[in-house]
């Protein structure tokens, strides 16, 4: 069985070997880096962030001041023998109040 006729009948023109190969090329250089940067971007480091808000960090504030003041060991030494003695008292309303008002700083309210 003939073909006769195919493309036409016009003139077949050459294949370009050349510029075939560069297309090839180029097909396979853009696989290859797209592999890469998949492998890179599987492979590189997670790099997590974290902030603190504004009241974190006024508390770390205060408990750096808080390490870095000096200790007064012998009231410290008078205060434990006397709560180990049961000989210290605490007045409630006082502390009461003293908490309230240690609150309403660190809150910014009003006492």
């Amino acid at each position: 069985m003939a073909i006769n006729n195919v493309n036409g009948g016009g003139v077949k023109t050459p294949i370009d070997n050349t510029k075939l190969n560069n297309q090839q090329n180029q097909t396979q250089n853009t696989g290859q880096q797209e592999a890469a940067a998949k492998a890179q971007t599987a492979a590189a480091p997670r790099q997590d962030s974290v902030s603190l808000t504004q009241s974190a960090q006024q508390l770390n504030q205060v408990q750096k001041k808080g390490t870095e003041a000096p200790v007064n060991q012998e009231k410290v030494d008078k205060l434990k023998k006397a709560i180990q003695s049961g000989e210290y008292k605490i007045d409630p309303d006082s502390l009461a109040q003293k908490i309230a008002r240690l609150e309403a700083q660190v809150f910014g309210l009003k006492s």
